[in-house]
Parts: structure tokens; C-alpha cells; sequence
């Protein structure tokens, strides 16, 4: 019998109001993974009021002692790691040793929101006048909307909810429909942890009824979403016509620089794991390689032969290199690349098709595919794929390198490989993207810095790090001045 999941609203576990379901699939087997809410408008404004009535008295509890219900919550997905871990792949696909490390980033981001609890830093200022003290301190947003993707469905939940609870918020959270039971389990373990009744809210469904219902809501303060270029972009303007802040971490379309002078075997496992690691559906998955021209047809000779010997299945068998991607419609998008980028001149050296027989004949399978003579305005080239498909380019040089890589409109996270200390610190200056890399791939962010992009990949905002309490505090100036008379400051 298929499992029954609900919604967390105020405390208590509940159906949607009206009764709604959507199943969720094994993209590896077709199998049902589970039963959820299919929320609605009725849904979300109880999860709203229910954070509202919560965020009275959070935002009053000392942070240390939010911080210890965190700290408490990574010790329970620490113990649970290896269950939350298989259910993981069982219901998005990436392999088991990829899942363990999505709910290793949990655990991270957890530990360490649980630090700021003791930290959350101001600032002191010695004041322009005598005998008056000058601070700042950080104040909750209120209540937050946290909407987020299926591609790691533990680990950037993490990123948003607990800098969003430490520092005093409650959260109406909204997981992809495609990657439920994470949300759930990560949910789960803040109530078992001891959070209080209506501080963490889940409400299961899709985002035109759900994400859209939370966005427009007038209590919710703050909004956070992950997510695609073209669904951020109109919560951008949603937002902006409510004047609601909003952070945005949206598409990346990530390079790695390999020149003359790099270790080309180093360089090939970087970018074998950069680019089919998770299927390649990461935001920073390297869906470009720019070559230098004086070892591009040893490099691609190398990459070829070793993206053939990939293994596709289910992320379960430990022999998989390479598991399935989220769903058909993903599936579909990506072999439509496959005549793009043939139509624009380049050539497909190995893989580029589904692979939907025997043991994979039940699930979304796509051969990892390399493209050469890649040109860098091929579409190919600049729009996000999120696949197994990455695209060589040749370049003659470091600068036209920097060049290409900032030719295109995201700026999430970029790598070179050399062995030239000075053509390293060339490229950390040149490249306009958030993460950078010096010989590894696009992927490995830690979660005690900031992570985020620029141009088309974000807003501005960062996640992760202490950066991360900048997107869900307010900054409060303090003055106090204790000379007893009136001190007029600039003036006086």
C-alpha cells in the first residue's frame, strides 16, 4: 500500500482541505514512492496564520536556545543519514553515494546554524559624540516563504530553513512536488527535535497553487526561492509589486578552463564529475569545457572514452555511475538539445540519446553525451540543459578562455586547471561568476561560505555562510546616549 504523507500546519499533520493527492514515482522504476497533499489556497493561508501566531513567541525565545533545537535536529539526521539517504534516491535518482552527501550538506548547514545561535554577530561603533553608544544588532523578517527545487531535496532546504529559524522567523515551506519525502523527513526531524507548534510549516503541492498562494500571501514578509531563471524572474516582479523582498538563486551555465600547462588527468576527473554528477542536474554542473587549443584533441579524446564507460541505473546498485534524470518532460527537454546543437555545427563525439531498455526500460535514462567544436554562441553553449550533456569548446588562450566563460547570462560558478599560480589568480580575477574554482571542478561549495551567482543566476543575494543571515534579518541601529542632555548630532 502506497505511503500517505501530509501537510504540517501549526503543529498537527493534515490532509489538504479539499482532499487532493498527487503521487510521487521512482524516476529509476516507475514505482510510487509515496502519496502527498495537493495543497491549495486554503492550505496555505492556515500554514500562514499559523507562523504568524508561532513568530510571537520564537522571535522572543533566546537564539542560543534555538540555536540547541538545530543543533539537536543534526544529531537526528546524523543517526538517520543512511535511511534519509536511500529514500532520497529512491525518490529523485541520484545515486546513493551523491544522496548520502545531499544529506551530509544538511547536517553541515544544520550544525552550523546551530553555532549562530551564540554568534549572529552586530556591530559596536564608538559614537560621533561623548558619553552616547552606538550598535546594531539583527532582527527576524517575520515570516518567511521558502520555495525550493527537486534536485537537492535535503541539502538546499537546509540552507534556507535553518538561518531562517535561528534567527528568529517561521517558515511556510513549499519542496518540489517531484522530491517530497525529503522535505518531509527533514520537517519530521525539526519537530522531533522540539520546535514548537506552527514555527515550521510544510505545505506539500505545485507551485501555481502553492508557491504562487505563499508568494502573494500579505503576512509572509520575505520570500526565497530556488529555482529556475524563467519561474524567478516572475517572482521577481511578483515581489516587486507587493514590495516584498525576494532572494533569487536561479540557472547557472558553468565553464572549466583547462589550459596547455594542466594536469589533463586531474582535469578529466573534474570534469566527468562536474558534468554527469547528479545526471548533470545541478546548478553548477560544468555544461562547458573551454580547452586551450594545445591539448583540446588530446583532452576530448580522453573525455570521450571516459563518458562512454559510464554506467546508467538505478542509483541504488552500486555499480551505477550515472542514475536517471527527475521526470519524462525533463527527459524530453534534453533530447531536444541533441538536434540543437547539430543544427548549430557541433559534433556529438559519444552518447546523445535515451536509454530505455532492459533494467532501464521503466525509467528516465539519458546516455552522458559530450559535444565538440562547440561553437560559444551555440545554444548548446548558453542555455541550461540540466543534463547529462556537456559541450567543448577551443580557445587559443587564457584571456579569450576568460572571455568565452563570461559569455553568457548566468555567473554561478566557474574552474581552471593550470599549473601557473599566476594565470590562476588571472582567471579568479577576470571570470565574473560567484564560485570559483583553481584546479576542481564547478561543484563542492561548503556551507560555511557564501554561495550564489551573478547576472542571470541571482538577485544578489547569497546562501550559506553568514551571508545567509543578511536574506533573513533585519538590520537595527542602536543608539544610547547616557550624558543626560540633549546631543545633537553633526551639529553638536
Amino acid at each position: 500500500m502506497t505511503q500517505q504523507y501530509q501537510n504540517l500546519i501549526g503543529g498537527r499533520w493534515v490532509d489538504a482541505r479539499d482532499g487532493r493527492r498527487f503521487e510521487r514515482e521512482n524516476p529509476a522504476t516507475g514505482e510510487i514512492t509515496g502519496s502527498y497533499p495537493r495543497s491549495g489556497p486554503e492550505d496555505v493561508r492556515d500554514a500562514v496564520c499559523a507562523a504568524v501566531e508561532a513568530q510571537r513567541s520564537w522571535r522572543r525565545r533566546p537564539a542560543p536556545k534555538r540555536g540547541e533545537i538545530l543543533f539537536r535536529a543534526a544529531e537526528i539526521l546524523v543517526r538517520k543519514k543512511e535511511q534519509f539517504a536511500r529514500e532520497l534516491t529512491e525518490e529523485m535518482g541520484k545515486v546513493l553515494k551523491e544522496a548520502r552527501g545531499d544529506i551530509q550538506e544538511a547536517i553541515d548547514m544544520t550544525y552550523y546554524m546551530a553555532g549562530e545561535g551564540r554568534r549572529a554577530f552586530g556591530q559596536t561603533t564608538p559614537s560621533e559624540l561623548p558619553d552616547k553608544f552606538a550598535m546594531s544588532v539583527r532582527a527576524p523578517v517575520g515570516v518567511v516563504g521558502l520555495i525550493t527545487p527537486w534536485n537537492f531535496p535535503m541539502a538546499i532546504p537546509s540552507w534556507k530553513v535553518m538561518p531562517a529559524l535561528v534567527t528568529g522567523n517561521t517558515v511556510v515551506f513549499k519542496p518540489s512536488q517531484f522530491s517530497p519525502k525529503s522535505a518531509y523527513n527533514l520537517v519530521k526531524t525539526l519537530e522531533e527535535a522540539g520546535i514548537p507548534p506552527g514555527v515550521a510549516n510544510l505545505v506539500f503541492g505545485e507551485g501555481a497553487e502553492v508557491g504562487a498562494g505563499i508568494i502573494e500571501h500579505p503576512s509572509v514578509e520575505l520570500i526565497s526561492f530556488t529555482g529556475s531563471n524563467a519561474v524567478g524572474k516572475r517572482i521577481a516582479v511578483q515581489c516587486a509589486e507587493l514590495g516584498k523582498p525576494v532572494s533569487l538563486e536561479m540557472g547557472g551555465k558553468n565553464a572549466i578552463t583547462i589550459l596547455d600547462d594542466a594536469d589533463l588527468d586531474l582535469a578529466l576527473d573534474g570534469v566527468v564529475w562536474s558534468a554527469f554528477g547528479t545526471t548533470g542536474q545541478r546548478c553548477t554542473a560544468a555544461s562547458r569545457v573551454i580547452v586551450q587549443a594545445g591539448v583540446y584533441e588530446e583532452f576530448a579524446e580522453k573525455l570521450i572514452a571516459r563518458t562512454e564507460r559510464l554506467r546508467l541505473g538505478n542509483g541504488l546498485d552500486a555499480a551505477t555511475d550515472v542514475g536517471p534524470v527527475v521526470n519524462q518532460d525533463q527527459l524530453h527537454k534534453i533530447d531536444s538539445y541533441m538536434q540543437v546543437g547539430r543544427d548549430d555545427g557541433a559534433t556529438l563525439a559519444c552518447g546523445g540519446g535515451t536509454a530505455n531498455v532492459g533494467a532501464l526500460a521503466k525509467g528516465h535514462f539519458f546516455q552522458p553525451t559530450v559535444f565538440t567544436d562547440v561553437k560559444p554562441g551555440a545554444r548548446i553553449a548558453q542555455e541550461e540543459i540540466f543534463g547529462p550533456v556537456t559541450a567543448l569548446i577551443k580557445v587559443g588562450s587564457l584571456e579569450e578562455a576568460i572571455e568565452v566563460n563570461n559569455g553568457v547570462s548566468y555567473g554561478l560558478s566557474s574552474s581552471i586547471y593550470t599549473r601557473d599560480v599566476n594565470k590562476a589568480f588571472k582567471a579568479i580575477e577576470g571570470i565574473d561568476t560567484g564560485l570559483m574554482y583553481v584546479n576542481a571542478g564547478t561543484i563542492g561549495a561548503e556551507v560555511h561560505l557564501p554561495f550564489g551567482g551573478t547576472r542571470g543566476t541571482g538577485n544578489g543575494h547569497r546562501e550559506a555562510g553568514t551571508a545567509a543571515l543578511d536574506t533573513f534579518t533585519e538590520w537595527k541601529t542602536v543608539y544610547v546616549d547616557y550624558s543626560g542632555k540633549l546631543q545633537k548630532a553633526q551639529m553638536d
